[in-house]
């Protein structure tokens, strides 16, 4: 990594969908039963991928467009937009109802979360999910103890790749960005760290709306997440 050193940290901020916990399959599951109950075609869940990351109004907005295109409807705003209140009702419905049940942790994320918490650092949960999913799904996994504050997408007014909810996390923290670490799996997560002034690591598994994880500008990556202390320990030697 080329950032300066675990010492010089103070704290992390670490993403959930893609980072901690691959939740393609509650996705799929919630996505599935909302387009049925609209009377819409499924979706397939490699497209899903691709969608995930910038919230859920952004995920049904770009479900609506891709299963309105495949039916041979025109998918023009107006009708997206008809359909959305309803689309949101029962995603909502079937999302709390399967939350967590067709997910799994990644591979080091508990053995990561304890070094990190074993360090010294403070630890938050910064997501674009909705705190209303992202709370009961930590709870599920047995994650959330590991974090002194879980914000959602619907926590701040606006989400990332808007650095607003990194520099709101870092007050809630009381770190300077400069000195809190952002852990993702994607460019919104890149992004926001650069414009709030964090450093920032990505994971290389994880939902880069498709394209390489390596081609965004980040400090560093791992393929596991235990794999964070160890290299900045070593970036010190």
């Amino acid at each position: 990594m080329t950032t300066p050193g675990l010492q010089a940290i103070d704290a992390a901020i670490i993403d959930l969908d893609g980072t901690m916990v691959d939740t393609l399959g509650d996705f799929a599951q919630a996505l599935g039963g909302m387009l049925e109950d609209l009377q819409l075609p499924a979706i397939a869940p490699e497209l899903i991928e691709h969608m995930v990351g910038k919230g859920s109004e952004h995920l049904l907005r770009a479900v609506l467009q891709a299963v309105l295109m495949q039916s041979g409807q025109a998918p023009d705003a107006c009708k997206i937009e008809a359909l959305y209140p309803r689309a949101w009702e029962r995603y909502q419905h079937h999302y709390l109802a399967i939350n967590g049940r067709y997910s799994s942790v990644y591979p080091g994320v508990r053995q990561g979360l304890m070094a990190l918490r074993g360090a010294g650092l403070r630890l938050a949960c910064l997501t674009n999910k909705p705190t209303a999913f992202a709370l009961p799904l930590l709870r599920a996994k047995g994650l959330d103890g590991f974090f002194e504050h879980v914000f959602g997408g619907d926590a701040f007014e606006r989400k990332k790749p808007d650095p607003l909810p990194l520099l709101k996390t870092c007050q809630a923290l009381d770190t300077l960005p400069a000195r809190t670490l952002m852990v993702g799996d994607s460019s919104n997560d890149a992004a926001a760290a650069r414009a709030a002034g964090c450093p920032v690591a990505l994971v290389t598994y994880g939902y880069n709306h498709g394209l390489p994880v390596r081609e965004v500008d980040a400090d560093g990556y791992v393929n596991e997440l235990r794999e964070l202390v160890p290299m900045w320990v070593c970036a010190l030697k």
